[in-house]
């Protein structure tokens, strides 16, 4: 059966639906099923995020939108399509960026917005393969467990561990979560989402209304999506596999090398399976 809706995790699928100033109503409703209270978003506006995806690799595996609301909190949101060696540490550099725009020139009280990093994650963790959690907050805090600064968020949403179906949704944060899981999925809009969001939503995926530009930016897309899928999950199996008889590092060197000769870049299959460029680069014996 034909597709009928676009996949929200394809570079394209995701700018369409939460990226284009007509449809930011929709990013404001999903960002604020994730806020607190007094954060919550009443309009913004896109910013240039020139510092995100600054290299091959991030921009393969990682769309950013960055974004400011009327209030003057900032925002990143990351959707992640595959996992990168130091995600975390990724995160925290690129929080950086929106604190330091906000420096003031002459004298400054040093006084800040809020900023938050939505990560919107189509993997796990290995670390979280146990956990069934969704939602993960993190914040700065002390060693009594104390917010130090509560300024500074940290929200990553593990997708693949939402497993509820279409009649066990209940909040609106449900409702999200299930149509980045199965939008691509629908060929009819459910009962529970005739919301005007969703509907709103529903419509700008509908591949039928795309123009043939749209239509054809879209698959390319989705072809880079399901590559990037299939190479990323093809490494870490054919490693663990591998690891089992002749070692993990040596597995997943023997599998780094045969991605290599398929045309997948030395560093981008580095990052991917976990190795160094200098364990890549070592002659074999």
């Amino acid at each position: 059966m034909q597709d009928k809706y676009l996949n929200p995790f394809t570079d394209f699928g995701f700018k369409k639906l939460f990226g284009e100033e007509p449809h930011k109503d929709l990013l404001i409703s999903f960002l604020n099923t994730l806020l607190p209270q007094k954060h919550q978003i009443l309009d913004l506006q896109y910013t240039k995020n020139e510092q995100q995806g600054s290299t091959a690799l991030d921009r393969k595996a990682i769309f950013d939108l960055s974004c400011i609301s009327s209030t003057g909190e900032r925002f990143i949101v990351e959707l992640q399509k595959a996992k990168q060696n130091y995600f975390k540490e990724r995160s925290v550099y690129y929080s950086t960026f929106p604190i330091q725009e906000q420096a003031l020139r002459g004298d400054w009280d040093y006084k800040l917005s809020a900023v938050y990093t939505i990560g919107i994650l189509d993997f796990l963790f290995e670390e979280d393969r146990s956990s069934t959690e969704v939602v993960h907050h993190v914040h700065l805090k002390n060693q009594n467990g104390q917010i130090f600064y509560d300024k500074l968020t940290f929200i990553y949403l593990t997708l693949p561990n939402f497993k509820k179906n279409i009649d066990e949704l209940e909040t609106e944060q449900d409702k999200w979560f299930y149509v980045f899981r199965h939008l691509q999925d629908m060929q009819e809009i459910p009962a529970v989402l005739h919301e005007d969001i969703f509907l709103k939503l529903f419509e700008t995926a509908q591949l039928a209304c795309f123009n043939e530009i749209e239509r054809q930016a879209y698959q390319d897309s989705l072809k880079n999506y399901r590559d990037w899928k299939g190479i990323t999950e093809t490494v870490r199996e054919e490693g663990r596999e591998e690891g089992i008889e002749i070692g993990v590092e040596k597995g997943k060197l023997e599998v780094a090398r045969r991605m290599m000769a398929k045309g997948m870049t030395a560093e981008d299959v580095a990052e991917i399976a976990g190795i160094s460029m200098m364990q890549l680069n070592k002659p074999q014996k």
